[in-house]
């Protein structure tokens, strides 16, 4: 399908679902992105969301924001540094989309990302904590005031900035995730996970997202952590980790979506 997004692009994704499935809202719905350094989500086989979500009666999704390669080089530098701004509405109105027909509401729709991924997961729960009933936040950058100081961080400043100078003013104070939490906010269910031994996307990014998490909201908000400590980038060393790991993000967000599906009787 395609939505238009703010500016009026239109954003291609892909939908995996059952046929037949009933359009009132209660489809635990996961919607997947990344976004950045022209990485492209083009179609593939996905036995693990096959086994972990689909069969279980999800629908899986897959957003082809800006950021990524799908287009080409284009329409991965229409999200560069200032510009990152874009790749999160894109996913927005993908989201939107997808609760406006029918297949889900914000209580039955979940997303998940990791790496760039995981900074747009933590830009969905600041900007738009009204439109997910669950999130999944992996090996994510988070602290985008330090990301430059932190293991491969000061590769990716032509992707997003450089914090030394007036590019944190200008826009990339805009998507830092950890300094942009409202205490004033009711943020949906939260897990993040992170390994001890990432060599590129340093864990003291989700470490102090949680803590600070914590603090700010007094403990109210659900928020859930868990880090191997093995595994680098990946996540897990070995393919027992990696069922474990994936077991622990997809039964979190099923059992946290499920939640919020009605009754026939309501």
């Amino acid at each position: 399908g395609f939505e238009i997004s703010k500016d009026g692009t239109k954003i291609p994704y892909f939908l995996v679902v059952k046929k037949g499935i009933k359009m009132d809202g209660n489809t635990p719905t996961l919607l997947y992105g990344y976004g950045g350094f022209e990485i492209s989500m083009t179609p593939h086989y996905a036995g693990t969301q096959g086994v972990a979500w689909l069969e279980r009666g999800g629908a899986y999704v897959e957003a082809n924001i800006r950021g990524g390669g799908e287009y080409g080089p284009g329409w991965h530098q229409a999200a560069l540094k200032a510009n990152r701004n874009k790749a999160f509405e894109d996913f927005i109105a993908v989201a939107e989309d997808l609760c406006e027909s029918g297949l889900c509401k914000p209580q039955t729709l979940g997303t998940r990302g990791g790496s760039n991924g995981g900074l747009l997961m933590g830009m969905m729960l600041i900007l738009r904590p009204d439109l997910f009933g669950a999130i999944h936040c992996a090996v994510p950058l988070l602290d985008m005031q330090r990301f430059h100081t932190l293991l491969a961080g000061a590769s990716w400043m032509a992707e997003y900035g450089n914090p030394d100078t007036d590019d944190w003013d200008k826009f990339l104070r805009n998507y830092s995730p950890y300094h942009l939490i409202n205490e004033n906010e009711e943020y949906p269910p939260i897990l993040f996970t992170t390994s001890t031994r990432d060599d590129r996307v340093h864990p003291a990014h989700a470490r102090k997202m949680v803590k600070k998490l914590h603090d700010v909201g007094n403990g109210r908000w659900p928020v859930y952590y868990y880090e191997n400590i093995e595994g680098g980038h990946g996540g897990a060393a070995d393919s027992k980790q990696s069922a474990f790991m994936l077991s622990l993000a997809y039964d979190f967000l099923w059992n946290t979506l499920s939640k919020g599906v009605s009754d026939a009787s309501d």
